[in-house]
């Protein structure tokens, strides 16, 4: 990092965008290398969306600068790209709690600030919830602007177009920024066309344009045709130099592409942007992880990092080596079935270092498909290539999946088409809070009509179920956690789990605990600690939320005290399955329990704590089985 000694602070007088406004040009430069070395300084500790957060610190700056914030409206897609926004709208002395338990969101929360104008950490809304705001001030005649930022990534999804076309269609006020740092734009062509569209969208220019189109509107018989010709030729002008005629295309007047980290360059661009009526998208071209070194050089494993040394950019070195991921684990076994099986083929939705699908990628090139941010998309071409009897492996975020939730019924389920759904991040996944916790897999999914799902119990396991599921003749679910496994021995080879048959790790008499997932360990640790107080306690994994074990009902009939334990919402999880089961069963006289997470959306914080909050914990199942029992 090359941060130079500034002298005084300048970032500790800002405490909101409007101290912003008288400084120079000089002094908004010497903030933005501040407001950087925050950024680092910060997630060193915290972990955090690093290098999208660098790619946007004079994006912000100008942005402030030129608009009148909150007033005006800033949407930021996703949100991975607005520490430094957090940092000028009054939570500079704060920032050092981000992403902490009981600290400030990594995301932009309403709740948080005024200046936090939409709730994100899913991509791709920012458009259509900017032109909703825009719609909203137009009805009750506010004059004020609404500015969505955008990344190229987030631009993939089809939601993005969706608002791209209504915006175009309404002609509402709406300026689209997109921030962009992968597309590839020559130098001279970037400049020239930054430079046209800087004098043709300058205050004067604007204004004796809508002269001229006066007059010519006001000659008689021709004036309108001559108009259309006019503005056909400037606009095949414009386009002809820049890469706008999409955008021109969607009704939008295109800006750009300007230089992204020129703070003087984008301020009059915004500046002339905030005269024009109508739909604006302005195109800035940044660099991923700017400023720092090693984010710049790998921006894509910068871009969410958990702490790390600033001088090196790696982990602490005192960090003990952790078991392999869960993450890392289905990566590795992907690749060893698909050495043996051409017909799997692997798809992931902008996420193949997440989902642990890079070896794969390298490996077999032409067996896998990252479809970017379009989890729709990716379902149904999946449920295409099962048609031809592919065995397509579809990898996303338990909570990105929800995006394609009737695709999954409607493509995949009700053809029964055999579609694996690895579901990385299930359940709670820590610091980046309620926007990506994966809560409501088994819910959303176990009311689906020939769906299975099904959780391991560790990673070894996790093998086993992807064996299993690519064996299965139809849908398939598996929800894993995010992190490390528990570090049990790897089965060399692979064997095929029971389709809906839970196993029983430990026999008992007084009660039974029925876990999934993440939650047998801590179940099996609570069984031990029960025991030492002269508690029988039997525990059997469940493995299935779908299809149900009815041999459960038996299995429990010694104690008729079951507790059952799952990462996932209460509502319509494993714990309401074994509900309808033992209902089903005539069980009437079973006493239980349901330990999972409340009917509300979990904070941000570390998982343990999380965890410990909510019950999740060998603690609390002692706590719930000994209450379960003194009530019986």
């Amino acid at each position: 990092m090359n941060t130079p000694d500034t002298g005084k602070n300048l970032l500790n007088s800002i405490d909101s965008p409007a101290d912003l406004k008288g400084l120079s040009l000089e002094k908004l430069q010497q903030l933005a290398k501040e407001l950087r070395q925050k950024i680092i300084e910060t997630t060193s500790k915290t972990g955090g969306h690093l290098a999208p957060s660098l790619g946007t610190v004079e994006l912000t700056i100008a942005l402030h600068y030129v608009f009148d914030t909150p007033l005006d409206k800033i949407i930021w897609d996703v949100g991975h790209q607005a520490y430094a926004h957090k940092l000028i709208t009054g939570r500079r002395d704060r920032f050092h709690t981000l992403r902490t338990y009981g600290g400030i969101s990594g995301f932009p929360k309403r709740a948080e600030s005024p200046y936090d104008t939409f709730d994100t950490g899913h991509s791709s809304t920012s458009i259509s919830a900017g032109l909703g705001i825009s719609t909203a001030k137009c009805l009750k005649g506010e004059k004020r602007k609404v500015i969505a930022v955008i990344g190229d990534g987030s631009m993939t999804a089809g939601m993005a177009f969706e608002g791209l076309n209504q915006a175009g269609e309404t002609e509402k006020d709406l300026i689209v920024v997109l921030n962009d740092n992968a597309m590839s734009i020559a130098p001279n062509v970037g400049s020239f066309s930054s430079f046209i569209s800087r004098k043709m969208t300058g205050k004067r220019f604007v204004n004796m344009r809508k002269d001229l189109e006066n007059f010519i509107k006001s000659l008689p018989g021709v004036g309108e045709n001559i108009l259309n010709f006019v503005r056909k030729s400037e606009d095949s002008f414009i386009t002809f130099f820049t890469p706008g005629m999409m955008f021109e295309a969607f009704k939008f007047r295109y800006i750009g592409p300007i230089q992204g980290h020129r703070i003087d360059r984008l301020i009059e661009a915004f500046t002339n942007a905030s005269h024009l009526e109508g739909p604006v998208l302005l195109h800035a071209l940044t660099v991923k992880g700017k400023g720092y070194e090693f984010a710049e050089k790998d921006p894509a494993h910068f871009h969410g990092v958990g702490s790390f040394e600033i001088q090196t950019g790696s982990p602490p070195e005192d960090r003990p080596k952790p078991p392999p991921s869960y993450t890392s684990v289905f990566g590795k076994t992907m690749v060893e079935l698909a050495e043996k099986n051409d017909k799997i083929f692997a798809i992931t939705a902008a996420m193949p270092e997440g989902t642990g699908l890079t070896a794969f990628a390298r490996a077999f090139p032409k067996r896998f498909l990252d479809v970017g941010i379009a989890e729709q998309h990716a379902v149904t071409f999946a449920a295409g290539l099962a048609t031809e009897g592919f065995r397509p492996v579809v990898t996303i975020y338990s909570t990105f999946l929800q995006r394609a939730f009737d695709q999954i019924i409607h493509d995949v389920c009700l053809p029964g088409l055999p579609v694996v759904f690895a579901l990385d991040r299930g359940g709670i996944v820590g610091e980046d809070g309620p926007t990506h916790h994966g809560n409501f897999d088994m819910t959303y999914l176990r009311g689906i009509p020939n769906m299975t799902v099904m959780a391991p119990k560790d990673e070894n396991e996790l093998r086993h179920m992807i064996h299993t599921a690519l064996e299965h003749d139809g849908p398939v679910a598996i929800r894993y956690p995010r992190g490390k496994g528990i570090g049990v021995p790897i089965d060399t080879g692979y064997r095929t789990i029971p389709m809906g048959r839970a196993e029983i790790l430990k026999e008992g008499k007084d009660i039974h605990i029925l876990a999934i997932g993440s939650m047998v360990y801590p179940s099996l640790d609570a069984a031990e600690i029960l025991e030492k107080e002269g508690i029988s306690v039997g525990v059997v994994n469940c493995r299935f939320v779908k299809p149900m074990d009815e041999g459960l009902g038996e299995i429990v009939s010694p104690s008729s005290r079951v507790l059952v334990v799952e990462e996932n919402t209460r509502q319509g999880g494993l714990g309401g399955a074994v509900l309808e089961l033992f209902n089903d069963l005539g069980l009437n006289n079973v006493l239980l329990r349901r330990i999972g997470l409340p009917d509300r959306f979990v904070e941000h914080g570390p998982q343990n704590i999380l965890r410990e909050k909510y019950g999740l914990d060998t603690r609390g199942i002692v706590r719930e089985a000994k209450d379960l029992l003194d009530r019986a």
